[in-house]
């Protein structure tokens, strides 16, 4: 029953965060909203811990995509990450960057249970956003 309430979703920059942050200072202790492409999840995912964020939520690239889920899977690594990861649909990622543009608007405030990332989507039979 873990739930980060009233954290900050920050989208990355650069949007793929497979290196080094530009605003790192603000993905510390919040959410990280982070594009697939360019690295692995796994990547991604240990980047965004590096720079001390809680958790990261990777939307699709494919902006498109309202339907298509994809499975992060391991990499060939031995590495692994300790903060949860979550696969959101290409075209929910595009509309909350969006938006957080057209307001002029650097962060979200959101509220989301940390338990569902480790939760198949296909297991909760609706789309993971409807629990935050």
């Amino acid at each position: 029953n873990t739930r980060y309430d009233q954290i900050h979703l920050v989208p990355a920059d650069p949007p793929e965060a497979c290196g080094e942050l530009n605003n790192g200072v603000f993905i510390q202790d919040q959410i990280a909203l982070v594009e697939r492409g360019g690295c692995s999840f796994l990547s991604k995912t240990r980047v965004i811990q590096e720079h001390g964020g809680r958790a990261v939520i990777i939307a699709d690239n494919a902006y498109e995509n309202d339907s298509f889920y994809i499975e992060m899977i391991q990499d060939s690594t031995r590495r692994t990450a300790d903060i949860p990861a979550l696969f959101l649909l290409g075209r929910d990622g595009y509309m909350i960057r969006r938006s957080l543009e057209q307001h002029g608007l650097p962060w979200a405030v959101i509220s989301i249970p940390v338990n569902v990332t480790s939760i198949p989507t296909y297991e909760m039979m609706q789309p993971p956003w409807t629990f935050w």
